[in-house]
C-alpha cells in the first residue's frame, strides 16, 4: 500500500536545536511568560520524527521544547519542567486509583532500548507504583509477539518515552504493553495494532499519522476494526488538515489543547493548540475518504470529522518526559502524541468497553461530562472544523476529560 508522507516539517527557524535557557520553573509552568493563546511565538520546538522519505510511511506526532535545557539529573529540591501526573490528574479530574490490571498497549515503530529503564525513572520521580517486566506490569514485544526487536531510532524512542509516561500519568495502576513495529510503514504499524489486540489489550494508543488516501478504508478493516477495544489515534501536529489513521471510523481521534493553571473553580483552562494562521497545532478537519460514523452528528462534514476528544498537547504547556536513548534525560514534550496515550489511559480508568462497541462513540453519548473548549483555532477555515466553539469542533472534538464518565457506555 502506498501512502503519502506526513505534512512538511517546521520551518528552519522553528527547528532550533538549542536556544536561550529559561529560568527554573514549577511543573505547571507557573513562572513562565508563556500563554496558551500564543505558543508559537514564545517557544521553540523540534519534531522528533522527520517527514517520511518513502511512500507508505508514517511520522510520530511528538515535539520537544528546544528552548529549555535538558536535565540529566535533578537536585534534591528540583522538579522536572513540564506538567507531571499530579497536574494532569487535577486538571482532568481523574481518580488516583482505578484501572488495576487493565492493559494499555502502545504501538510505535522501531526500538527504544531504554524504554523500561526510563519508565522506571519517570515513575520513581513522581511516586508512581513500579511498572517493570519483573512484576508483570510492563511488557515489550515486536509486532509478531516475540522479542526480535527492530532497529533502534532516537526519534521514535522519544515518542515511546512520551507514550509510556502519559499512560502512567493517566492510569498509574494500568499495565503497559509496548508493541514495536519493524518500521514506520502503515502495514507494519497496523500489524502491531493487531498484535496488541491479540495480546488482550482493550486500550491501544497510536501516536502517528500520514496523509489520507483511498486505500485508508482497506486499512480500517485490516487494522482498526476491533469491536470492544478503545483505539486512540493522534490527530496530527500540523494544524488544520486531516491525517490517517485519525480519520478511521473505528478509532477515537484525539486532538490537542493548550493547558494552563488559573484561578477558576476547575483550577485550569484550555484553548485550542494552534493558531488561526495554521501550521503547528492539533490536526482537524473533514475526511476525504472515511465514512461518517453513525454516532457523529455534526452537519458541516458529510464524512468522518476529526477529532473526537482532546487533551493537552501544546509544547508551550507541555509534559515532563524522561528519555535517555540519544537524549539527555528530562525534557518537555508535546504534540498530539501526548494526548492520544493519555486518553487511552482515561478509557482504561473508565472500565472495559462493551464487547461489540466502538468506544469512540461513548463521548458522544456523554458530551456533558467533558470540559468544552471554546477558544482558539488551528488554521484558517470558515467554520467549526478549525475553530473552537460551544459544543463540537474539529481541533478539540467534544472537549477534554472531566473525570471518566464520558469514556464508558
Amino acid at each position: 500500500m502506498i501512502r503519502r508522507g506526513a505534512p512538511a516539517l517546521l520551518s528552519a527557524a522553528a527547528l532550533i536545536t538549542g536556544g536561550l535557557a529559561v529560568a527554573a520553573q514549577s511543573s505547571a509552568f507557573a513562572t513562565t511568560s508563556t500563554t496558551a493563546s500564543s505558543p508559537a511565538s514564545t517557544v521553540h520546538t523540534h519534531r522528533l520524527c522527520s517527514q517520511p522519505s518513502k511512500p507508505g510511511y508514517m511520522a510520530c506526532q511528538a515535539e520537544v521544547r528546544t528552548d529549555l535545557k535538558s536535565q540529566k539529573s535533578l537536585g534534591r529540591q528540583d522538579t522536572p519542567k513540564g506538567f507531571g501526573p499530579a497536574d494532569l490528574q487535577a486538571a482532568y479530574n481523574l481518580p488516583k486509583d482505578g484501572g488495576k490490571d487493565a492493559t494499555v498497549a502502545i504501538v510505535d515503530a522501531n526500538d527504544d532500548p531504554n524504554a523500561e529503564k526510563d519508565l522506571a525513572a519517570y515513575r520513581s520521580q513522581y511516586g508512581l507504583p513500579e511498572c517493570s517486566t519483573a512484576n508483570g506490569c510492563f511488557k515489550k514485544i515486536d509486532q509478531d509477539g516475540g522479542t526480535n526487536y527492530p532497529a533502534p531510532d532516537a526519534g521514535w524512542a522519544g515518542e515511546i518515552s512520551l507514550d509510556v509516561d502519559m499512560v502512567s500519568a493517566a492510569c498509574p495502576q494500568c499495565k503497559i504493553l509496548l508493541v514495536e513495529a519493524k518500521s514506520a510503514n502503515m502495514d507494519d504499524l497496523g500489524a502491531a495494532v493487531n498484535q496488541a489486540v491479540k495480546q488482550g489489550a482493550k486500550y491501544v494508543s497510536n501516536s502517528y499519522g500520514g496523509g489520507e488516501e483511498a486505500a485508508d478504508t482497506t486499512s480500517d478493516d485490516q487494522y482498526f476494526k476491533h469491536p470492544g477495544v478503545a483505539i486512540t489515534v493522534s490527530s496530527g501536529d500540523s494544524g488544520y488538515g486531516v491525517e490517517y489513521p485519525a480519520a478511521s471510523q473505528y478509532v477515537t481521534a484525539v486532538g490537542g489543547t493548550s493547558l494552563k493553571k488559573d484561578s477558576s473553580t476547575r483550577g485550569y483552562s484550555e484553548s485550542v493548540w494552534g493558531k488561526a494562521a495554521g501550521g503547528d497545532g492539533a490536526g482537524s478537519g473533514c475526511s476525504a475518504y472515511d465514512a461518517k460514523p453513525s454516532w457523529q452528528k455534526d452537519s458541516g462534514c458529510a464524512k468522518r470529522a476529526v477529532a473526537d476528544v482532546a487533551a493537552v498537547a501544546d509544547p508551550a504547556t507541555g509534559l515532563a518526559v524522561y528519555d535517555t536513548y540519544q537524549a539527555s534525560g528530562w525534557n518537555v514534550y508535546g504534540g498530539t502524541s501526548a494526548s492520544s496515550p493519555f486518553i487511552a489511559g482515561v478509557y482504561a480508568l473508565a472500565g472495559t468497553p462493551g464487547s461489540g462497541d466502538v468506544p469512540a462513540s461513548y463521548p458522544y453519548a456523554h458530551a456533558d461530562k467533558l470540559n468544552d473548549v471554546t477558544d482558539g483555532a488551528n488554521g484558517s477555515c470558515s467554520d467549526y472544523l478549525c475553530k473552537a466553539g460551544k459544543g463540537y469542533d474539529g481541533p478539540t472534538g467534544l472537549g477534554t476529560p472531566n473525570g471518566v464518565a464520558a469514556f464508558t457506555k
